[in-house]
């Protein structure tokens, strides 16, 4: 009893001592500094005709230390949809009007004859759940009877007015402007904050809504909170491999999060994450294209981590907000995560936000509103930035901030990418020591995801089959036999991750997570179609 006694305190003196060179290295590196946006620069418009939208606009406000005479009350119809005339009527003359009596922006013509703003003090207008989502298009003239039919146009996005309420707000202080097609971001690609860039007649909007008043008030509290710590956890990124510039935009997420040391998850097979995937401390996920969420949010027990990122690119990803089970915006947001982007009509994927670069923008320093804006070409469009405007998720990317006993593992693969940035073989090497130290399965994990994006399959099996001893979750553990089977299927070996699927299978047959494994099943050995009924006859095929 002694001896093991004496052998706990000295791992745990190990133990302590990386803890504290975690924290020795992190607390050397600069904190990026950027422009902050001012709380004075804030405002928040909310449904008059509605209490819960004006209460949680006061929540937002108190939790951002707003101005309260930057809250700005609309009386609006509580639906999603409206028309253009509605729209034109109930909330973009009304706004111009409150900018103008508030005196929050200076208005000029232009040579051109546009009116527009020369002065904003608004950089940033927050929506919140009771204002209108879409903009329905315009309807088109009747076709007289007999009359030709009207071939399809050269260019489908010049002829449609239909667009995202927030995407249009983000030029109304500009008049005169065109109502058909789009209109160009010209904070697209910036690297400045919206605060020293100019760019007067831009607001950057974004929206606090979903599918109840109660998960606007917890994503509006969870950022608050994650930012006493920073965001620290798992990145999942689901290649479903549907268009080249899609991909690319994942594996540029997939890209910037090694060059930092987020643990990265990443699946390019063709169908997108099976039902109940094994997704646990999931701090991020990007992914494509299924139309209604599906894979590891299907579980009933799944929740991501606090402060989440998680988008989904689909076309009508954010058709609506209010039914938790439909699209991807509303899901996403229902199962915990704290911020998203989406569209709410059919955008087109190169009018759509490019998700590396929402990525790359966060890791720089960005808020949450400028990391969007910036990866979305357009305005005048389909594009919707959902959550807490002002969130930084990395503002403690240097080791600033709180330490909690989960983030440890995230901290300490973050420490090991600064200090041995230059020299992988050296922080691979301290992180195994490290793991081992700590019988960390993350670390572990992380290690093997490294060899595995090094094109090291027998080192990166040795570490999940290591990372399986130290975790004691059973869906963690399935994840690891879950990369051991994506590594043979990924090598065309079907027969032998067809076994160790079925082996799987009878090990965690009971947990929910198991479901993933039948779902991989059916795609490389599915079952055969079942029997005829007797007396009936098979439908032929047609040719």
């Amino acid at each position: 009893m002694l001896g093991l006694a004496c052998a706990g305190d000295l791992g745990m003196l190990a133990r302590m001592r990386w803890i504290a060179r975690i924290f020795l290295l992190l607390a050397t590196v600069p904190v990026v500094a950027r422009a902050a946006i001012l709380p004075e620069a804030v405002a928040v418009v909310y449904n008059s005709d509605l209490p819960e939208s004006k209460r949680l606009a006061e929540i937002y406000r108190e939790a951002r230390g707003i101005p309260e005479e930057n809250l700005v009350a609309l009386a609006l119809p509580n639906k999603p949809d409206i028309s253009r005339q509605e729209y034109e009527e109930m909330i973009l003359k009304p706004l111009r009007n409150q900018f103008d009596f508030r005196n929050w922006w200076e208005r000029k013509v232009d040579s051109g004859g546009l009116k527009l703003p020369v002065i904003n003090k608004i950089r940033v207008m927050v929506l919140m759940r009771g204002v209108p989502l879409r903009i329905q298009p315009t309807p088109l003239p009747a076709v007289e009877p007999g009359a030709p039919p009207v071939p399809p146009p050269s260019d489908p996005v010049g002829v449609r007015d239909d667009a995202s309420v927030d995407s249009e707000l983000a030029m109304f202080g500009v008049e005169g402007l065109p109502t058909m097609g789009v209109l160009a971001n010209k904070f697209y690609r910036s690297d400045q904050s919206i605060s020293d860039v100019g760019l007067p007649f831009l607001v950057l909007t974004a929206r606090i809504d979903g599918p109840s008043f109660a998960t606007c008030e917890r994503m509006i509290r969870d950022v608050i909170e994650v930012e006493r710590t920073g965001l620290w956890g798992r990145a999942y990124v689901d290649i479903a491999n549907k268009f080249p510039q899609g991909d690319a935009w994942l594996e540029d997420v997939v890209k910037a999060n090694t060059e930092v040391g987020i643990p990265t998850v990443v699946d390019r097979f063709n169908d997108t994450l099976p039902k109940n995937y094994p997704m646990t401390d999931a701090a991020f996920y990007d992914g494509w294209y299924d139309g209604h969420v599906s894979g590891p949010f299907l579980n009933k027990g799944f929740r991501f981590k606090k402060g989440a990122i998680a988008m989904h690119l689909h076309s009508f990803s954010a058709e609506q907000l209010g039914d938790s089970e439909k699209n991807w915006c509303a899901p996403l947001l229902e199962r915990g995560a704290a911020v998203t982007v989406g569209n709410v009509y059919e955008p087109y994927l190169h009018l759509t936000h490019d998700f590396g670069m929402i990525q790359r923008r966060l890791l720089s320093g960005m808020t949450w509103v400028e990391a969007c804006w910036m990866a979305m070409p357009v305005t005048s469009w389909q594009g919707v930035v959902l959550g807490d405007p002002l969130y930084r998720p990395f503002r403690h990317l240097s080791g600033t901030g709180e330490k909690l006993e989960e983030d440890l593992p995230y901290r300490a693969l973050r420490a090991a990418s600064i200090e041995w940035g230059a020299n992988p073989g050296e922080r691979r090497m301290q992180l195994e020591k490290a793991s081992e130290r700590m019988k960390s399965g993350a670390l572990t994990e992380a290690i093997g995801l490294a060899f595995l994006g090094d094109a090291k399959p027998v080192e990166a099996a040795a570490a999940f089959a290591k990372a399986k001893e130290f975790y004691k979750d059973p869906a963690d553990q399935l994840r690891q036999d879950f990369h051991l089977i994506a590594m043979e299927r990924a090598a065309n070996q079907k027969d032998k991750a067809i076994v160790g699927l079925r082996e799987a299978l009878a090990r965690y047959g009971e947990i929910p997570e198991a479901d993933a494994l039948k779902g991989w099943l059916d795609i490389l050995d599915p079952p055969p179609p079942p029997p005829a009924e007797p007396g009936k006859v098979p439908p032929v095929e047609k040719p």
